[in-house]
């Protein structure tokens, strides 16, 4: 082929080559003002994440740079990245028809900071902040997840969360659900008002109704008010559910610690936590099920207790 013909087929292949950099950016960017046919580039920002996250590439950034909603329906992450809100402004994610942010895809990392996840009054109610059921990786630093019908995070399977220097707040369930696998650990967050309803709801809980070990720690953290400020919760033979609570406070709840099995172990351990103005300081509830207090804990306050908790030295 004569070099005058190769050369339309290599302008054609650079500009595909382009085409296809353009649309893997390592920062896409987000403003109130712009739009989802731009290429999500700090000079011509999109609008929604949908369009950032097809624009961004595997384990990139997405940066909001203005106050504003940034989506219309659920959000379907299914790539590692880094999702948030520049310093002083609210990157706000709306839960309307079902999770605000759904991570659908397994092996990944999705970083969610400075954000805020609620429902506004103009839409149709959705059902919980962020959603996984895939075994990856989910952290969430810096965020506001508030006034949800169901559940702020809920992580099932073999995932792994984070969560840091957060507030989950007026939830009508539990503001954090792990179950059949999953593994969490919550630090210097705030779980507020989680009132539940029929007596269930609250702060943290933990299940495995599989032969599964589901596991989370709450650290340096303030649960206040709802139906139970953490429960552990085996249902079948094989099943593991454990709570480990430090340097933490409980309060005004109808049961601060809860551990209840119809198979298998539940476990609650506590230490170096206040619990206080608990209606039950703790609740222990059938064999399998275990409340152990470790370390300088401070119970004052509480109404009652039902069951046996176990005191243990430090170890």
């Amino acid at each position: 082929m004569s070099a005058m013909k190769m050369l339309p087929l290599a302008l054609a292949a650079s500009l595909l080559a382009g085409t296809a950099a353009q649309a893997q950016l390592f920062r896409a960017y987000l403003t109130s003002t712009g739009s989802d046919a731009n290429p999500c580039t700090l000079q011509q920002p999109c609008r929604l994440l949908p369009a950032a996250l097809n624009a961004v590439a595997e384990g990139g950034e997405i940066w909001m740079l203005d106050s504003a909603n940034y989506n219309s329906a659920t959000v379907n992450v299914n790539k590692s990245v880094s999702i948030l809100a520049v310093p002083g402004v609210v990157g706000s994610v709306v839960a309307t028809g079902g999770p605000a942010i759904s991570i659908s895809a397994a092996g990944k990392t999705v970083a969610l900071r400075n954000l805020v996840i609620a429902p506004v009054v103009t839409l149709p109610p959705g059902t919980s902040g962020v959603a996984m059921s895939v075994p990856s990786n989910l952290i969430i630093e810096n965020s506001v997840i508030a006034n949800l019908p169901e559940a702020g995070v809920v992580v099932q399977g073999a995932g792994t969360l984070k969560i840091t220097s957060s507030t989950l707040r007026n939830i009508a369930g539990y503001a954090i659900v792990l179950g059949n696998g999953a593994r969490g650990a919550i630090a210097s967050t705030q779980l507020l008002d989680n009132l539940g309803s029929g007596g269930f709801g609250g702060g943290l809980l933990v299940f495995s109704e599989t032969a599964t070990t589901t596991t989370a720690s709450l650290s340096d953290s303030v649960i206040s008010g709802g139906p139970q400020g953490v429960w552990a919760y085996s249902y079948v033979n094989g099943s593991v559910a454990r709570i480990s609570v430090t340097r933490s406070t409980i309060q005004k709840t109808t049961t601060a610690l809860y551990s209840r099995s119809t198979g298998g172990s539940a476990e609650v351990n506590f230490g170096s936590s206040l619990i206080i103005d608990n209606q039950n300081a703790w609740s222990q509830e059938n064999a399998g099920s275990t409340i152990l207090s470790l370390g300088d804990n401070q119970l004052r306050g509480n109404a009652g207790s039902s069951g046996t908790k176990t005191a243990l030295p430090p170890q």
